[in-house]
């Protein structure tokens, strides 16, 4: 290979990473930080993230828990007129079963180490019954021991 095709693709390579992180800002009651490159949602680079009906998502969240933590739920749910509406089948559920290691294939499970970084893997599916609408969708994986999020974000889409 060239020496400039090898600089392409190196490029093309880098490009590509640095777009796989998604602008979010985190919740206002988490005290945690997020890294810039810690969230990703596919299809979505930055606010507003355009979520397809009958289409299916891809959340990657990258997180390190400040306490050990027993099991860790998903709370997810979508603001609108300042009433929250959850997502069905998503939110209050478990996240210990989409918990991996930070390589993001050995899987981790609960219970979690302070400390030690994960990443979470989730997909979920866009409703047909949802309306068409704009709004804030927050995220958290939050310790239901402590009361508290180990990692929380919300980003502003559109439901088309």
């Amino acid at each position: 290979m060239s020496p400039i095709n090898l600089l392409a693709l190196v490029s093309f390579a880098v490009l590509l990473t640095a777009t796989q992180a998604t602008k979010v800002r985190k919740c206002s009651t988490f005290n945690g930080e997020i890294a810039a490159d810690a969230i990703s949602i596919s299809a979505c680079d930055g606010p507003p993230c355009k979520l397809r009906k009958k289409s299916e998502v891809l959340v990657n969240i990258k997180f390190t828990p400040e306490t050990d933590i027993e099991k860790i739920v998903t709370t997810v749910n979508m603001k609108l007129l300042g009433i929250p509406f959850p997502f069905i089948g998503v939110d209050g559920t478990s996240a210990c079963d989409k918990i991996f290691e930070s390589d993001g294939k050995t899987k981790a499970n609960c219970p979690l180490v302070k400390g030690k970084e994960y990443l979470y893997q989730n997909t979920f599916k866009v409703l047909e019954i949802y309306p068409n609408v704009k709004g804030v969708v927050h995220w958290g994986l939050h310790d239901p021991t402590t009361d508290k999020d180990a990692s929380c974000f919300e980003i502003l889409v559109r439901i088309i």
